[in-house]
This record gives structure tokens, sequence and C-alpha cells, in this order.
């Protein structure tokens, strides 16, 4: 399948993007926020249009990923998604499961799951982060044949890395609420400590 087109000519930082950006966002892709070694690498569904138009990870107003992020404690304050760069020195990255930009996850097929697990696994093996984790437990049941994993902490190791499951901080998410969006991700930040600093 040929790789979906990068985004060209993103809005400001402060401007919102128009109805014709999300319209020429679809199918696009992001760049992931990698680099060897992370402690965590944390990985979305999917773009979606909002995401993709400004060219931010988790760049929608509303999505809760930043202040949950803040709130767990893996950043000192809270980082708006143009700052998402400064993520690599705490330790910390951004990838997703399916590169292409929609305008929902629930767009994505199997297929293209499966698939973007597979590449997933090649991408954690390559940069070896300590954890990675997977927010979404349904995409994750999907991309990795795992039809009854539940959130938090899985047996599944990829090369060095373990991998966890969060709940999608999208703001569609009611089965989560802030304070116990930010416990779970809490939980993770608090096993990344213990397990060191980032990798060499």
């Amino acid at each position: 399948m040929a790789t979906p087109p990068a985004l060209e000519n993103v809005p400001p930082v402060n401007q919102r993007p128009t109805k014709a950006d999300l319209l020429a966002a679809a199918d696009t892709t992001l760049p992931d926020v990698i680099a060897p070694g992370l402690a965590v690498l944390f990985c979305g569904i999917n773009p979606g249009l909002y995401t993709a138009a400004v060219g931010h990870h988790f760049g929608r107003p509303g999505n809760r990923f930043w202040p949950t992020l803040h709130a767990a404690g893996f950043t000192p304050r809270l980082f708006h998604p143009a700052e998402q760069r400064e993520l690599l020195g705490l330790g910390y990255g951004i990838t997703n499961v399916v590169r292409r930009a929609s305008a929902a996850a629930d767009e994505l097929s199997d297929a293209e799951l499966v698939a973007g697990g597979k590449r997933l696994r090649t991408k954690v093996r390559k940069y070896a982060p300590r954890f990675l984790a997977v927010l979404g437990v349904g995409a994750y049941r999907v991309a990795f044949g795992k039809p009854k994993a539940g959130i938090g902490l899985q047996d599944e190791v990829i090369g060095r890395t373990r991998v966890w499951v969060l709940p999608n901080p999208s703001g569609l998410n009611a089965h989560y609420q802030a304070a116990s969006l930010a416990k779970v991700f809490a939980e993770l930040f608090t096993a990344s400590r213990a397990a060191g600093s980032p990798n060499p």
C-alpha cells in the first residue's frame, strides 16, 4: 500500500484549521516524535483530522492527552501540542498504530490495525523504548491479536520493550473522567520511573 502523503502548509499554532484544512488532512500522515531508548513511547490509534491539520499529535482542543500527561507526572507543566518535541528531552515519544489521518478511529478497518500493529512492532524493536503505551484497548486488541486484553501492563514483550495499555484520552471516551484517566496514566509513570532512566 502506498505511503500516505504528509500534510503541507499547516496553519499557525494559534489558528484553528478551516473546514478546507480538515478535508485536506484526510489520509495524510504526521511524523513520529521518537528517538532511541525512550522511557515510554506513547502510541495513539491514528491522527484525527484536526491533529493532522495542525501538525501536532493530540492537537484537537478537548483531547485530554496533554493535561493527563501533566496530571500523571510525566511533564513538569501542561505542554501545548506544538511543544511535542519537548517530550524527547524527558524520555518520551509519540507514534500511532495507523499512520493515516481520519475523521474518527472507527473508520479504520481491522486489516489496517493489524498491519499497523506489525509496523509498530518493527518500530519498537528498532527504537527499543522501555515501555510502549498503546492508548486504546480496543485498537490494541485488534492490532496485536489480543481479544481479552485489558488496561495496564500486558504479558507481551517486544524485544526489550514492555507493553502497557492505557485508555484513549479522547474527550469522547466517557468511561474515564479526568481524575481516573490521570490515575491510570500515573501507574505507568510510576512503573517507568521504577524501571530506571531511559536506555542509553
